[in-house]
């Protein structure tokens, strides 16, 4: 009798697929976030656009491992403020019952695409810039409120709409990117292109496909700043990854997001183009996007049997001297016993199985940091996501804060900031269960 109710166990096992087969689920949602009047955008100095050149979009991918639902959202913007990221995050909590620490918010670093919220830490160092600002702080209000009611439709929608999925991860490389500290032969360091110095040219891939095998989505995962456009450009656009992200969904007939990586010292090879016709963007869907799309096709293991380990911890590194920290942005900092105040950097993880860990943070981070956290991490695939849920300013090595430059001028951190990061995150990461 009771070898007769296992039988009818394993067959009950055996029609439903398993014990785990089709517990992953997955969806994706696109919404078009153009603005129709002209708007204050982010990125060199204060200038408002005046037409499009090109429509920008913000994509949402939910991923549901039968206990928790992670979503991660790639917006065609420049940065935005922690608090701000906070203030909308409670507001999906409120509304859709979605936790912040289950809500991943990163921008692709398109310097031609509208402000959103109140400026955060960029007040620090650009004052004049934010003299437009609304008596909010904001410079564009209304348009904040149209990204806000959109990025909460969207989030609705991806969490009602999936689907039983399978996930799959794949690495490509591609030479779209170059580190920008040019150095003189004085020893100045100023944006340009330096063939020299490190850059991290790998693209990390997650691909999100039905029990079938059909694309729902793909994430794409590289470091480079979105400034293939200059300062004169007043046409919105999603520049080098807003263009290549639109050209690999029309070759796939998916959503594809694009999650920037350490891109604090890399820009794309063609930077700060006073137009289009020198700006070959089009030459970007050639150099990395074929690339992604031929590291999509290598990707020959997915899987249904999924499992997430959240997890999240605070990096605390000396403030700057001399600098004064923004009165909204309290929880990012706190004074310690000696009088030193410290910068708080969230940065947030999330392991899938036993090969892969994301992690973000709300910073430009130089390019060597994140590749020094990958190649000391036990797991294959350790895909770092910039600019997620904020952004706290440049954290450049102890190296480029003593050289100077743009990155050390705009960085709250000390040269002590590196080593603190770096330490405190590959610890971390090595307690992962492998």
């Amino acid at each position: 009798m009771r070898s007769r109710m296992f039988a009818v166990l394993a067959l009950s096992l055996l029609f439903s697929g398993s014990l785990y087969a089709g517990t992953f689920r997955a969806s994706v949602v696109e919404t078009d976030i153009t603005p129709t009047t002209p708007q204050w955008l982010l990125g060199y100095g204060a200038r408002q656009s005046n037409g499009i050149h090109d429509h920008i979009y913000q994509r949402i991918a939910a991923l549901d491992d039968g206990k928790t639902t992670v979503y991660f959202v790639s917006t065609e913007l420049a940065v935005m403020s922690p608090g701000y990221y906070d203030k909308v995050a409670q507001q999906v909590e409120k509304e859709l019952g979605i936790k912040p620490e289950n809500f991943w918010w990163t921008v692709t670093h398109t310097h031609s695409a509208p402000e959103v919220g109140p400026p955060g830490v960029p007040q620090i160092f650009m004052p004049e810039r934010y003299k437009q600002a609304s008596s909010s702080g904001e410079s564009n209000p209304e348009y904040s409120r149209f990204l806000e009611a959109k990025l909460l439709e969207g989030l609705k929608q991806a969490k009602q709409s999936l689907q039983p999925a399978r996930l799959g991860l794949g690495l490509g490389f591609s030479t779209a990117n170059m580190n920008r500290r040019a150095q003189d032969a004085d020893g100045k360091i100023d944006l340009g292109m330096n063939p020299d110095r490190p850059v991290d040219r790998q693209i990390g891939l997650i691909r999100l496909e039905t029990l079938e095998g059909k694309l729902i989505a793909l994430l794409a995962n590289y470091a480079m700043h979105g400034t293939v456009l200059g300062g004169e450009n007043l046409q919105i656009t999603g520049d080098a990854p807003g263009v290549v992200a639109k050209y690999v969904e029309d070759k796939l007939g998916a959503p594809v997001l694009y999650i920037n990586g350490a891109e604090g010292d890399v820009a794309p090879i063609y930077s700060q183009k006073p137009d289009f016709k020198l700006a070959h963007l089009g030459e970007f869907r050639v150099m990395l996007g074929n690339r992604i799309l031929e590291a999509n096709k290598r990707i020959y293991e997915v899987t249904s049997d999924v499992s997430f380990s959240p997890s999240e911890i605070f990096v605390e590194t000396p403030l700057r001297k001399g600098l004064t920290w923004p009165v909204d942005l309290g929880k990012y900092t706190r004074t310690a016993a000696g009088g030193t105040v410290l910068v708080r950097i969230p940065v947030r993880f999330l392991q899938i199985n036993h090969d892969t860990v994301l992690w973000g943070a709300p910073l430009e981070m130089f390019c060597e940091i994140a590749m020094d956290v990958r190649n000391a991490s036990r797991f294959p695939y350790t895909f770092y996501f910039g600019l997620t849920n904020g952004w706290i300013g440049y954290l450049p090595t102890g190296e480029g804060i003593r050289e100077g430059g743009y990155e050390q001028s705009v960085s709250p951190f000390t040269d002590r900031g590196e080593d603190d990061f770096r330490e405190r995150v590959i610890t971390h990461m090595a307690g992962f269960t492998k």
